[in-house]
């Protein structure tokens, strides 16, 4: 599906449109397709410069509250476009707001 988090194709934190990657806004082997199916995604840069975004996400010195951000405005476009707060718990396992 595509994207509920994002219209244009373009770094989801920095705004860069060159050497993109797709994220999955709920990782794991669970959520990951979750991500896919309703359209949890967002375009994050990995071109190999210390600063990528998507290094960041994962591993960077912020990666934790990065990531927390991300699951909040996951959960926050899921409950807009699929449905309310119990849904989105009954799917993904967790409130994140």
């Amino acid at each position: 599906m595509k994207s509920i988090m994002q219209t244009e194709k373009k770094c989801y934190l920095c705004g860069r449109t060159q050497g993109l990657d797709k994220h999955h806004v709920f990782m794991g082997r669970k959520h990951r397709p979750l991500s896919e199916k309703y359209g949890l995604t967002v375009w994050l840069c990995n071109d190999f410069t210390p600063t990528r975004c998507h290094k960041q996400v994962h591993e960077g010195e912020h990666a934790e509250a990065l990531q927390d951000a991300l699951h909040r405005k996951g959960q926050e476009a899921f409950e807009e476009v699929h449905g309310n707060r119990e849904d989105f718990m009954r799917i993904f396992d967790r409130n994140y707001l």
